[in-house]
């Protein structure tokens, strides 16, 4: 079982992207998949994936989904004190066998990351809508993760956010971590991604390529 732990701030498309990749899991590869959100004050989240995913499109079952409500610091959650979700993650693959197990944590800052006991691989995904600053700001999350998602290209232009800035700032921040410029809006960057990820799936022995 691979658990992949997704962050970034709030709005980011954190949600949007875990949906996207389990209904490719599932769908492309017939990989099994789970999934647990963080929120700090509520379920949205995971009230959220159900519907898309469960309800509506019949991706992955109900017993798939679990959702955490922190009540505090969504970091605390998944680095300092990860107790919380280390007993979500014990009672999803006690009830349903599951081959990558998507982690979202609440909205984070740059200095968010995953405690090793909760993740094997992280991704941190930012959005061009917030600013083209975010990748040279560098932070833990940003510099460590093993995924650097920027997230919303299309929006670039409408919020003047230079691509080539942040892909220049990220290269030097990440020294040679990889990262990918999507829009799960329009499909754009999406290859890189899924190909990136697929090379990962194979390395832990859960796809063949």
């Amino acid at each position: 079982m691979m658990k992949i732990g997704v962050l970034g701030p709030v709005g980011s498309g954190k949600t949007t992207l875990i949906e996207f990749l389990t209904e490719y899991f599932v769908r492309k590869f017939g990989i099994s998949v789970g999934i647990i959100t963080n929120d700090v004050v509520s379920n949205y989240d995971a009230m959220r994936v159900y519907e898309n995913l469960v309800i509506r499109k019949k991706i992955i079952p109900k017993e798939n989904v679990v959702g955490l409500v922190t009540g505090g610091c969504p970091h605390t959650a998944i680095r300092e004190d990860p107790s919380m979700n280390l007993r979500a993650l014990e009672k999803l693959t006690r009830r349903t066998k599951v081959e990558v197990v998507f982690i979202e944590s609440g909205g984070d800052n740059v200095m968010s990351t995953f405690s090793s006991l909760l993740a094997d691989y992280t991704i941190y995904v930012l959005d061009t809508s917030a600013g083209d600053k975010y990748p040279g700001k560098g932070g833990l999350g940003i510099s460590e993760s093993d995924l650097l998602v920027i997230n919303k290209i299309d929006l670039a232009p409408y919020v003047g956010a230079d691509l080539e800035k942040m892909r220049n700032d990220a290269e030097k921040v990440r020294k040679g971590k990889p990262t990918v410029f999507v829009s799960l809006k329009t499909g754009e960057g999406v290859d890189s991604l899924i190909n990136i990820l697929r090379e990962e799936l194979a390395i832990e022995g859960i796809l063949r390529i």
